[in-house]
This record gives structure tokens, C-alpha cells and sequence, in this order.
């Protein structure tokens, strides 16, 4: 049973870590694409909304687009993107900003390196905040409990 207070949160410190992860990832694949000063015409190909929520909770819509550009050296890239703006739809044409490589990474919306940064240390201090009351509690637990599994 002292197994379920150490594995539960050890389960929920690797999720927030992974979270973290794909947080930091997504600011420099961003960041690389706002600084790498290419720049293409896209067509929207579709626009959609995905809502979370609902019954006790607050509801929450986002809405998606479908771009399709083509990179400097020819490839056609299409990707989607989430948190535009609404008044984008389909048929429209938008300037993206792209970073080559092996996978191109894109962004239709414009730079916005301060709100970015913030937004992203932001979610890693909430996280870093939970990393640390998952360990105390932990620590806590064994401390109280002299219940060290093994």
C-alpha cells in the first residue's frame, strides 16, 4: 500500500515533466521560425473548432487551421495550427514564417517573442511548482510514515 504514495505521484511528476518538454519545444520550434527570416505566401485549406469542457466545467473552444505553402527549395508543407485568428478562413491567403530543415517548421502567426517567452516560463514555473509539491509529499509521507518502499 506505501507503494501507491510513492507511484501516483512519481506518475504525475513524469507527465508534468513531459509537459514541460513539448512546452519548451514548441517555443523554440516558434522561435526558430520567427527568427530564420523566411517567409512564404500559405492558403488556409480548412478551418475547424475543437471545444473541451462542458456540464460542471467552463467551455473552451480553439480554433484550428490547415495551411499549405511552398518552402524556398520546392516542398509543398502543410500544417496545422492552433490559436489563429477567427477571422481567417478558408480559401484566405496569409504570410507564414518557416524555419528549414529536415522537418520545416511553420507559424502563420506573427512574432510575438515576448508573449511567447513569458507564457512559456509561466507554465514552467506552474509545473516546477507541482514537481515540488509532488516530491514533498512524497517526502513528507515517508518522513511521517517511515514508509520508504522496498
Amino acid at each position: 500500500m506505501d507503494v501507491l504514495f510513492f507511484l501516483v505521484p512519481s506518475l504525475m511528476i513524469a507527465v508534468a515533466l513531459f509537459m514541460g518538454y513539448r512546452v519548451v519545444r514548441r517555443w523554440l520550434q516558434l522561435s526558430a521560425a520567427w527568427n530564420s527570416g523566411l517567409t512564404a505566401e500559405a492558403r488556409c485549406l480548412r478551418t475547424y473548432t475543437t471545444t473541451y469542457g462542458g456540464g460542471d466545467t467552463s467551455v473552451r473552444t480553439a480554433m484550428h487551421h490547415v495551411y499549405e505553402f511552398t518552402a524556398r527549395d520546392g516542398r509543398v508543407v502543410r500544417f496545422e495550427e492552433e490559436g489563429g485568428p477567427g477571422t481567417v478562413v478558408e480559401g484566405d491567403f496569409v504570410t507564414v514564417r518557416y524555419a528549414e530543415g529536415p522537418r520545416v517548421v511553420a507559424t502563420a502567426l506573427p512574432p510575438r517573442h515576448g508573449r511567447a517567452a513569458a507564457g512559456t516560463m509561466g507554465t514552467l514555473v506552474f509545473l516546477g511548482v507541482f514537481v515540488a509539491f509532488c516530491v514533498g509529499f512524497m517526502v513528507t509521507y515517508a518522513t511521517a510514515f517511515q514508509g520508504f518502499p522496498g
